[in-house]
């Protein structure tokens, strides 16, 4: 007997030599197809930079090579007479193979559309982080669920019972964890309809507590305060609240007060309006709205003053309110006029008090008799 004509493991040293020969050949042709298609389309999405190019190009270099390899096993069986149900087994690799593949394809597509969707995007730098760890968290594990059930379905188990099994354990897990779940809705909600993004300034209902946005996860936010300390909410209840996002004013409405003494002379009192639109209307992103003599007060003549800051920067906003008022103080020094504060004179029984033109005069009392 000839050598290629010896038998091992059941089939002849021949039939193993064409097994060999044809699985190794296909391994080294897809691995070098493969290859050769991920240069060729590299360089085209150089030249196009379309995203389609990037994906095929891509796709291509994130083949694995378990796959390849599975593919050429696949082929060189071919050759060989094999027991039915050895045979029958391998002819699973294949399939379940290409189903695994396709789940790492859409893995790594996901990561690419995010970063494709959020990138280079002004404004939304800060929200793409926070919606890409959401979105992908979600979308791979929806299609990692989907494709794994695919495979097992490809093996002969049947999924129905294990999908309907499935099902009843999962109302039972969301009972015990629905604080947990709630939270992952919450983020969901926070991350789509964006009422706040990462760096935005925001306070939480009525509570003092202010602080720019630090981190949102799948089940807390976390704020950083003016003191330094960081707050750890979690999402439902942080969406329970009324948020004010200062981030989101297009402007600042402003609103303040001063007075002048009572003794000021008509004349003086009217040109303060003037005076204050004058100084607000040199400021840099302001738009003055008015200024009025407002009411007669303990303190004296009272004016209030209205302005807008085009812009939500609360340093800018001081920066202005500090300018406003070195430039009162400077008007009102050439004016001859000073500010007036909340005075009140008592009166003793027996004296006699020369009284502001804003406060009325009161006699004494009268002495009781005999004294």
């Amino acid at each position: 007997m000839l050598w290629p004509n010896q038998m091992v493991l059941g089939n002849t040293l021949l039939r193993w030599i064409m097994a060999l020969g044809v699985g190794a050949g296909v391994f080294a042709l897809v691995r070098l197809a493969l290859k050769g298609l991920a240069c060729w389309m590299g360089r085209r999405a150089e030249r196009t930079g379309r995203v389609f190019d990037v994906c095929l190009a891509r796709l291509a270099s994130h083949t694995h090579v378990l796959l390849i390899l599975i593919v050429a096993v696949t082929s060189g069986i071919q050759f060989l007479d094999l027991r039915p149900r050895l045979e029958h087994d391998l002819g699973l690799l294949l399939p379940v193979a290409l189903v695994l593949q396709v789940a790492a394809w859409g893995h790594w597509g996901v990561g690419l559309w995010i970063h494709h969707q959020f990138r280079d995007r002004p404004g939304k730098s800060t929200a793409g982080a926070t919606r890409a760890a959401v979105l992908g968290f979600v979308l791979r594990l929806g299609l990692w669920s989907l494709l794994v059930l695919l495979a097992l379905d490809v093996l002969g188990i049947n999924i129905t019972t294990l999908v309907a099994s499935l099902g009843i354990g999962g109302i039972a897990v969301a009972l015990a964890v629905q604080n947990i779940l709630g939270d992952l809705f919450a983020s969901l909600a926070i991350t789509i309809d964006q009422p706040f993004v990462i760096g935005d300034f925001i306070q939480l209902g009525n509570d003092p507590f202010l602080g720019a946005v630090e981190y949102i996860g799948l089940k807390t936010t976390r704020i950083r305060s003016l003191s330094g300390e960081q707050l750890v909410i979690s999402n439902g209840e942080l969406l329970k609240c009324r948020i004010r996002n200062y981030m989101k004013m297009p402007q600042r409405r402003v609103v303040f007060s001063f007075s002048v003494p009572c003794g000021t002379p008509p004349d003086l009192v009217g040109r303060i309006p003037g005076e204050v639109r004058r100084i607000i209307a040199a400021q840099g992103p302001v738009r003055f709205d008015r200024a009025h003599f407002f009411e007669f007060s303990e303190a004296g003549f009272r004016f209030e003053v209205v302005y807008y800051v085009l812009g939500s920067d609360y340093n800018l906003y001081m920066d202005v309110q500090q300018a406003i008022n070195l430039g009162l103080l400077e008007a009102f020094r050439a004016l001859g006029v000073g500010f007036a504060f909340p005075t009140r004179i008592i009166l003793h029984a027996g004296e006699r008090s020369r009284m502001g033109p804003c406060t009325s005069q009161r006699s004494p009392p009268p002495r009781p008799p005999g004294s």
